[in-house]
């Protein structure tokens, strides 16, 4: 009998829709052909949900060791000992983001030991997060503090895919953090990512530039000549890598010129966030390229202003899983095929 992926989940945010969305896909037994679901958090969490939103499902099942896990049930690891009264937590409530750290921590733990074989994450509230002492912006910047590899924030979907230099910053602090060899090291996990997680065998990339119009010949701005065209031309014309740019932003997808490509590089986050999340209509999956382990998530937030109403939206979710299941085996298959051909 072939063996299953085990898929380690985060709970997200308890307030917000993680539960939810993560009840609603494995409630779906036919999925459950495909990975073997492993939740980091509670039992009581999960029933808690399953009850105020009348989700009919019957395989949850509490685990104290990976030998425990069984397929085609939903395998939870209870992470916290106290008895905690959910309801009660409200979303400023100083401890809503403390279980979901707790959550984050064993989860890419089992998956750094290799218990699970990828994870799927659950939205967070970065701000309550950083009420309870983490100390990283988000889920991108913390997995790049715990695994190998350097990190590169992947949005990808069948329509368009599309990586970020910078994460999450705020605008005015853009152009200071760019620089050539910072765009070079961008393009490069990019292009890595896409041979050995997608099966690209020669990834076309286009860069996008920083400044409207690419600067107007330096009216406004530099960034365009200074630090992305140095970074393109030094792949291109040295590595022979099909290395395209810089392009602006607007006409680039507005002339759907991203379908000329493998994928796309931005210099900020909403430059490459906005596109992506209206031409993918809530499919999109956030992937962490170029670490040694595989993180997906939802391309969505906490989405606090339907949580508990029963009407979220699991498509992104179930997205984010699949996609991760596929890289997995897309990675194990470049490593074999790398590997025999070494020898």
């Amino acid at each position: 009998m072939k063996k299953k992926i085990k898929v380690g989940f985060t709970t997200g945010d308890i307030n917000g829709i993680g539960i939810e969305i993560f009840l609603k896909v494995c409630c779906k037994k036919k999925l459950l052909d495909f990975f073997t679901p492993i939740l980091f958090g509670s039992t009581k969490l999960c029933f808690y949900y399953k009850k105020i939103l009348n989700i009919e499902i019957n395989n949850i099942r509490e685990v104290k060791s990976f030998q425990e896990v069984v397929d085609y049930k939903i395998n939870i690891f209870n992470i916290w000992k106290e008895d905690i009264q959910f309801e009660s937590i409200k979303i400023n409530h100083p401890e809503s983001g403390k279980y979901p750290i707790l959550s984050l921590k064993k989860a890419v733990k089992a998956l750094k030991e290799g218990k699970i074989d990828v994870l799927v994450t659950a939205p967070v509230n970065k701000k309550y997060m950083n009420f309870s002492n983490f100390s990283f912006v988000g889920h991108t910047e913390y997995l790049q503090n715990i695994l190998e590899g350097e990190s590169l924030m992947f949005m990808i979907h069948d329509i368009l895919k599309i990586a970020l230099v910078t994460n999450h910053l705020p605008l005015k602090k853009v152009s200071s953090e760019l620089n050539t060899k910072k765009i070079i090291k961008s393009i490069k996990i990019l292009r890595q990512s896409l041979i050995m997680d997608f099966s690209v065998e020669k990834p076309k990339i286009a860069v996008l530039g920083c400044n409207p119009h690419l600067s107007d010949n330096g009216l406004i701005g530099n960034e365009e000549k200074i630090q992305i065209k140095p970074a393109i031309d030094n792949l291109f014309q040295k590595q022979g890598w099909l290395v395209f740019g810089p392009y602006p932003s607007d006409s680039f997808f507005g002339n759907q010129s991203y379908r000329n490509f493998d994928a796309v590089l931005a210099m900020y986050h909403d430059q490459g966030l906005i596109p992506f999340k209206i031409l993918t209509s809530n499919q999109g999956v956030n992937f962490t390229a170029g670490l040694s382990h595989i993180r997906t998530s939802p391309d969505h937030g906490v989405a606090y202003d339907i949580a508990k109403r029963g009407i979220a939206n699991e498509n992104s979710f179930e997205e984010a899983i699949f996609n991760a299941i596929k890289i997995f085996k897309n990675r194990k298959e470049y490593m074999k095929f790398g590997s025999l051909k070494l020898s």
